[in-house]
């Protein structure tokens, strides 16, 4: 059974909220170019209380959410929208959601819940402006090899993954409907991997220790790709 941190770890973890060392993965890769401007951002699959954090990060976005329902959101998260799409990307289209809008598009943890997330990828290029970027994450094909644990690091603990992608694929897709790829791979952020001794135990107390693992094992593979600014980007 889990057990209490020590206060020398919920210390450390204090500190690292204040100091915001812990940058959500999805996050990182936009801090120098939006942390101080104003932006759009869609965030597709925008449950846990996604804007508060979002906003956080990069006081002046513009957030928009997309969902099939609201989840694990207050009135205080969605007084932060600027709009939320409830869309079940599984069956509904994505015509109420403006095309060429968006700066930044992020569909973290999305597509391996769906069948038909290749047409979806598309949509949502669809849905950047000129210069815009689109950052998707998912599980990789490394996760069919991990343990099981609690909180999903084989890709089968979770019941609702109906469909693995690779980095590759994905890049793919996206490159066949205008994109330039920036980078990808598999995720594994260094800042993570030093803090497991502080974050494991945290994850642990919350049910869902593998999530502290994933950098380490390699579970996540991730695209970054933008809309070229005009046709001779």
């Amino acid at each position: 059974m889990p057990t209490s941190p020590s206060p020398l770890s919920a210390a450390v973890a204090r500190l690292i909220r204040r100091q915001r060392v812990l940058v959500p993965p999805q996050f990182r890769p936009f801090l120098a170019r939006f942390r101080q401007r104003e932006f759009s951002l869609l965030d597709v699959g925008c449950g846990n209380h996604s804007a508060s954090i979002a906003r956080r990060w990069f006081p002046r976005v513009r957030y928009f959410g997309l969902d099939r329902a609201i989840y694990n959101n207050d009135q205080a998260d969605l007084a932060l929208m600027e709009e939320f799409y409830t869309i079940d990307l599984s069956h509904d289209s994505l015509e109420p959601v403006p095309r060429a809008t968006f700066d930044l598009i992020i569909a973290n943890h999305v597509i391996e819940h769906l069948p038909n997330g290749d047409t979806v990828l598309a949509a949502l290029a669809e849905r950047l402006r000129p210069g815009g970027y689109l950052y998707v994450e998912f599980p990789g094909p490394r996760s069919l090899s991990l343990p099981s644990m609690a909180g999903t690091l084989n890709f089968c603990d979770d019941p609702t993954h109906v469909r693995i992608f690779d980095a590759k694929e994905v890049a793919n897709i996206l490159l066949a409907n205008g994109l330039h790829i920036r980078r990808g791979g598999t995720r594994r952020d260094w800042r993570r991997i030093l803090l497991l001794p502080v974050t494991l135990p945290l994850t642990a107390i919350k049910g869902n220790p593998a999530v502290a693992l994933w950098d380490l094992c390699g579970f996540a593979d991730y695209v970054l790709a933008q809309r070229p600014a005009s046709s001779g980007a």
